[in-house]
C-alpha cells in the first residue's frame, strides 16, 4: 500500500487531521520553523544583494532526522502548513532542509481543519507559492537588517540588550506620541443644564438637555452664561415644541477578522491580544469534544478578510431559518474594508460547524475557551441575520427662548440582536400623551460643571485598531508586537491601559532623532504595501530591500558620527557608594534608571534612582522626587515617604491655585489645578 507523509507545524494538529485520513497516511509535526537566520549575527549578506544565510534552528536536528526517515519511506509528501505567508515559508524551508524531491512533494492548504476541507485540499495539491515565500523573506530580512543595524546604537546610548524592530518602533512611537498629547493636555471648562420635565397627566418623567437658543445651538463654556440661562427658565413655563417619531435600522456586524476579534475580546472579555490569539489557536487546531473526538472549532485565525465561503454562508442561513424563522435571515452581505487590499484568500474567523452551538460544547471547554468560542459563534451567526429595527422618538421643549431636547428608542424587531449585542442600547422614552404644543411641568433644573478630558491612554484593543487603521503590521504581527514591547519593558500595562516606561521613552527618543523613517507610521505602512506587492508577484522581494537600505545606511552613518563625537561613559551621580566610597553611576535596567557602583564586580551595590524636581511637597514641604510604580510607570512622590504619602501623576508646579488653594500641576505650557472640581488653568508665562 502506498505511503503518504503529511507534515504540519503543530503537534496539536496531528491528532485532528489524522482522523480524516486513511491508514496509508502518516501525519507528523515540524514544530514550526526548522530554519531561520542565525541569532549570533545579522545573517544577511548586504554586500551580495542581501542574500539571507539560513541555518537549522538549534534543537530541530532530531525533528529533521525523524522527518527524513519518514520521507525515505513515503511515496508522496504533502506539506500542510498554515495558509499564509508564514505557513508557506515553513513549507519552503522544510523542502530545502529535507531536500524533498519536487516530483513527489505537494503543498496543500485549508482554511479550517474539517473533514471536507482537508479532503478537498488533497484533491487540489499545488507547488509552493514562491511569491508568498518571498513576501515572508522580505519581511524577515527587512526586520533583521533594521534590528541588527540599529540595536548597537541603543546599546551604546542606553544599555546592552535592547532591540529595535521595524513595526515595533513605529508602534512604540505611537504610544509615545499619545503620552505626550496626554501630558500636554489642558482641560477646558464647560457646563450642562438639564431639566426634568413631565407632561400633564403623565407619571413618567423625561430628562431634557439644553442645546441652545430657540434658533441656534450653543455650548455653555462659562458659569455666568449657565447661570443666566438658569434664571431665564427657572420660573418660565415649558412647552413641548416638537415631537418627531421615526424608524432607525441597525445593520448586523461583519464576522470577525483578527483585529476585530482582538478588540472585541479585550472589550467584552478582558483578554489581552496574546491570550486571545493563544486561545483561538487552540480552537483552530482542535479540542477534544466529549463523544466526538478532537474537533477544530473555528477557521483560520490570522486574517483581515470578512469573506465567508458559499458553503459556510448557506449552512448558517439554514441554521437561522430553522432556529429563528425566515424573517430573521439577513440579506446578502457586501464586504467592506478600510484598506485598499484585503487578503481574500482567507476567510473571516468563523465556527467550522455552526450546528455546534456554544451550549453543545461547553462541558468540553475551559471557561476562557468557551467564552471566546461563544463570542466567535455569536458574531458569525449575527452577521447573517436581519437588521434590527428601532422606533425612535425625538422631543424638543422650549422655555423663555431656550431649547432642550430628549431622545430615546425602543426595539421594534430584534433581528441580529437576538443573538449578539455589542453595546448597551439607548433607553426608550414614554411617548403616550405627548403632543406638540402641550405644557410641561418642570420638576427639577440642574446645572453642572464639567471639564474636557485628555485623550485616553491606548489599551491593547485601541492600539491594535490604530495599527490596523495606519496600515502598520498585519494580522499575524499585532499581538507579537505588543508582547515584545511589554517584554522589553518599553511599555507597561496597568488595568487595561498601556503606558510608556522611562526606558521606552529613552529608546523612542534615540529612534526618533536618529531613524525618523523607521518610527514614521506612513513610511512603515508603505513598506507593508510593498510587501503585499511582493505577495502578488508584482515586484521582486529584494527590490524592496534595495529601496529601503540606502536611506537606512545614511541614517546609520549619521548616527555613527553622533556616537563617535561623544564618547559614551557611564554618567556619574552625586551619590557616594556607602560600601566602597566610589561615586555611583547611572545605569538602565528593565524599569529605567538606577544607581550602581562602578566598582562592579568587586562591589555590587545598587540603589533606586529618584530624580529630584526642585519642587516642595504641598503636604510637608520636603522635596518632590520622580518615582516609579512596581510596573515602571512614572509618578511624583514625596522624599519623606512613608511619613508623607503625597503622590501625583503630573508634576507639581510648586504653586497654589489662586481660585481654590489646591496645588497646581504642569500640563504642556500651562499650569492647571489638581482639583477636578476647580478647573483653573493659566499659561506658565502669565503666572509669576
Amino acid at each position: 500500500m502506498a505511503k503518504n507523509l503529511v507534515i504540519v507545524e503543530s503537534p496539536a494538529k496531528v491528532k485532528t487531521i489524522k482522523k480524516f485520513l486513511g491508514a496509508n497516511y502518516e501525519v507528523l509535526a515540524s514544530g514550526g520553523h526548522v530554519r531561520d537566520l542565525p541569532k549570533s549575527s545579522m545573517g544577511v549578506d548586504v554586500a551580495h544583494d542581501f542574500e539571507p544565510k539560513y541555518i537549522t534552528i538549534r534543537g530541530k536536528g532530531d525533528t529533521l532526522a525523524a522527518l527524513r526517515r519518514q520521507v525515505k519511506k513515503a511515496d508522496r509528501i504533502y506539506l500542510a502548513t498554515d495558509p499564509d505567508r508564514e505557513g508557506e515559508a515553513i513549507s519552503w524551508h522544510l523542502m530545502e532542509a529535507l531536500k524533498l524531491p519536487e516530483d513527489r512533494t505537494s503543498r496543500i492548504s485549508f482554511q479550517e481543519i474539517t473533514k471536507s476541507a482537508v479532503r478537498a485540499a488533497f484533491k487540489a495539491p499545488r507547488a509552493i507559492d514562491m511569491d508568498l515565500v518571498d513576501a515572508q523573506q522580505a519581511r524577515r530580512v527587512l526586520d533583521r537588517v533594521v534590528g541588527y543595524s540599529i540595536s548597537p546604537l541603543l546599546w551604546a546610548k542606553i544599555k546592552r540588550g535592547l532591540s529595535a524592530g521595524r513595526v515595533q518602533s513605529a508602534s512604540l512611537h505611537m504610544i509615545a506620541e499619545r503620552e505626550a498629547q496626554i501630558n500636554a493636555f489642558t482641560p477646558e471648562e464647560y457646563w450642562t443644564l438639564t431639566a426634568r420635565l413631565r407632561a400633564q397627566g403623565q407619571k413618567r418623567e423625561i430628562l431634557f438637555h439644553y442645546v441652545g437658543e430657540k434658533d441656534k445651538k450653543q455650548e455653555i463654556r462659562e458659569e455666568s452664561v449657565c447661570e443666566k440661562i438658569y434664571q431665564d427658565v427657572a420660573d418660565a413655563p415649558f412647552m413641548l415644541a416638537q415631537v418627531r417619531r421615526s424608524e432607525r435600522v441597525k445593520k448586523a456586524p461583519l464576522p470577525f477578522t483578527t483585529s476585530t476579534l482582538q478588540q472585541e475580546a479585550s472589550r467584552s472579555l478582558g483578554f489581552s491580544t496574546s491570550k486571545t490569539m493563544r486561545l483561538a489557536q487552540e480552537l483552530y487546531e482542535g479540542v477534544e469534544i466529549k463523544g466526538q473526538g478532537t474537533i477544530a472549532l473555528i477557521s483560520y485565525l490570522r486574517t483581515d478578510s470578512t469573506r465567508v465561503s458559499a458553503e459556510a454562508d448557506e449552512a448558517v442561513r439554514a441554521y437561522i431559518r430553522a432556529q429563528y424563522g425566515d424573517r430573521y435571515e439577513g440579506r446578502e452581505i457586501t464586504e467592506t474594508g478600510n484598506r485598499s487590499r484585503i487578503q481574500d484568500a482567507h476567510e473571516a474567523i468563523r465556527p467550522t460547524n455552526v450546528a455546534l452551538s456554544p451550549v453543545k460544547v461547553k462541558e468540553s471547554l475551559s471557561r476562557d475557551l468557551f467564552r471566546l468560542y461563544q463570542l466567535i459563534w455569536k458574531r458569525f451567526v449575527a452577521s447573517r441575520m436581519a437588521e434590527a429595527v428601532y422606533d425612535t422618538l425625538s422631543l424638543r421643549a422650549e422655555s423663555a427662548g431656550h431649547a432642550f431636547t430628549a431622545s430615546g428608542s425602543s426595539v421594534r424587531f430584534e433581528g441580529f440582536l437576538s443573538v449578539y449585542q455589542e453595546e448597551e442600547e439607548e433607553k426608550a422614552i414614554p411617548s403616550a400623551g405627548l403632543t406638540e404644543g402641550a405644557a410641561l411641568e418642570c420638576l427639577e433644573l440642574e446645572k453642572k460643571q464639567h471639564f474636557t478630558q485628555p485623550p485616553a491612554h491606548f489599551t491593547e484593543a485601541t492600539l491594535v485598531h490604530e495599527m490596523e487603521q495606519s496600515g502598520i503590521g498585519r494580522p499575524s504581527t499585532y499581538a507579537p508586537t505588543i508582547s515584545t514591547l511589554q517584554t522589553r519593558h518599553y511599555i507597561l500595562k496597568e488595568g487595561k491601559s498601556l503606558y510608556i516606561t522611562e526606558l521606552g521613552e529613552a529608546v523612542d527618543d534615540v529612534m526618533t532623532r536618529a531613524f525618523p523613517n523607521v518610527v514614521d507610521r506612513d513610511f512603515t505602512a508603505n513598506m507593508e504595501s510593498r510587501l503585499d506587492e511582493v505577495e502578488d508577484g508584482r515586484i521582486a522581494w529584494k527590490s524592496v530591500i534595495r529601496e529601503f537600505y540606502p536611506e537606512l545606511k545614511k541614517e546609520l552613518e549619521t548616527a555613527d558620527r553622533m556616537i563617535a563625537e561623544v564618547e559614551i561613559h557611564d554618567e556619574e551621580s552625586d551619590e557616594i557608594c556607602e560600601l566602597c566610597g566610589r561615586r555611583m553611576v547611572y545605569k538602565y535596567g528593565p524599569h529605567g534608571k538606577f544607581l550602581a557602583c562602578p566598582g562592579f564586580p568587586e562591589c555590587r551595590n545598587t540603589k533606586p534612582y529618584y530624580e529630584k524636581t526642585g519642587v516642595a511637597c504641598p503636604q510637608c514641604g520636603k522635596e518632590i522626587l520622580i518615582k516609579k510604580t512596581m510596573k515602571g510607570r512614572r509618578y511624583y512622590g514625596c522624599e519623606g515617604y512613608p511619613s508623607c504619602d503625597f503622590m501625583s501623576w503630573q508634576k507639581p508646579a510648586g504653586k497654589n491655585c489662586p481660585r481654590c488653594g489646591s496645588y497646581l500641576v504642569e500640563s504642556g505650557d500651562k499650569y492647571i489645578c489638581s482639583s477636578e472640581d476647580c478647573g483653573y488653568s493659566v499659561k506658565k508665562a502669565d503666572l509669576p
